[in-house]
């Protein structure tokens, strides 16, 4: 079933909607018919990565008093959060930081959502982060939690409240575990984002830093993947549930860079530094109980996402 409401499809309250991958999201959603309210601070979103068809509040989702505002004027039917911290060093060195942002800015839009009778709270993890260095690959749901980081421990934790919220008062949720993802709009600037770091590098034929032998691995899937992921589970579908989305494919740092190389023909050579802590050496993320229950699936293989990708910097280079 759809949530709908008199004939019209439902307004959706997303958090991080100046983002990279929720603006996407944001986008999506419009062009599907739904009314969509976007709420960031833009600490690392841009405003004009907002669609100009969605309502903006310029909101910190730890100004409790003013997110609650925007609850009461707009009344959202469901809430897909992705607003977070997601810089893992810097959790590392500023935990407290982190958690304020991760926990107790989440803790704020659940207790909204449960005050305003939000129908469905789509909730945005990390599958590279709550895994640690997991004894088998590809890891399923089942497998044991055990984080590196302050950033794995803190989204972790939002998990756990939102079963909490569910069973004591009905709010129902689905989480996504996202790998790492890639595609258009990814800030080269910061400290994830490692296609668009090398595109931007590359471009400018400066070398790109590796850190640690370019043998860390991880599981990447380009952003038109997430964002059908998340307009399945919009509808009743994933309730209480926790799904992986990857490719089940581990790609060496090393690989990301010569694919990134290759598609802007260039022979730049990397430089390498020493690993940064908190970062784990190996993932990758079965996804087969989302494609079981939600008939998802990947499509968007690395070659052709990191094809797109790049050409997205080359374009915004020749505008900027």
């Amino acid at each position: 079933m759809n949530f709908t409401k008199g004939g019209f499809w439902v307004k959706i309250l997303v958090t991080g909607g100046a983002g990279f991958i929720a603006s996407h999201l944001v986008d999506r959603l419009i062009a599907e018919g739904h009314r969509v309210v976007v709420v960031d601070n833009l600490s690392a979103g841009r405003r004009e990565n907002v669609n100009p068809k969605a309502l903006f509040y310029e909101v910190d989702i730890c100004d409790a008093a003013s997110l609650e505002e925007v609850f009461r004027k707009e009344t959202p039917e469901v809430v897909d959060h992705h607003a977070a911290h997601v810089n893992v060093r810097k959790s590392v060195e500023m935990p407290a930081y982190d958690a304020n942002i991760n926990i107790l800015g989440s803790l704020n839009l659940c207790e909204l959502s449960k005050k305003y009778r939000v129908k469905k709270f789509v909730y945005i993890s990390t599958g590279g982060a709550v895994y640690g260095e997991p004894k088998v690959l590809p890891v399923n749901e089942t497998c044991p939690i055990e984080p590196l980081s302050q950033y794995g421990v803190s989204k972790h934790t939002v998990e756990h409240y939102l079963s909490i919220f569910y069973k004591l008062y009905g709010l129902n949720f689905t989480i996504l575990r996202y790998p790492n993802v890639y595609g258009p709009r990814q800030s080269p600037h910061g400290e994830a984002g490692v296609v668009a770091i090398f595109s931007e590098l590359i471009l400018q034929n400066i070398r790109p830093t590796i850190f640690g032998d370019g043998s860390k691995t991880r599981d990447y899937l380009y952003v038109d993947d997430i964002i059908n992921a998340n307009t399945i589970v919009l509808n009743n579908l994933g309730i209480g549930e926790i799904y992986n989305l990857g490719w089940g494919r581990e790609i060496s740092d090393l690989e990301v860079f010569h694919t990134v190389r290759r598609a802007l023909s260039s022979d730049i050579e990397p430089i390498f530094s020493k690993k940064r802590p908190g970062e784990i050496d190996h993932i990758s993320l079965d996804s087969s109980k989302a494609t079981k229950e939600l008939k998802w699936k990947p499509e968007v293989s690395f070659e052709e996402g990191i094809k797109r990708a790049v050409q997205y910097y080359k374009n915004l280079r020749k505008t900027t």
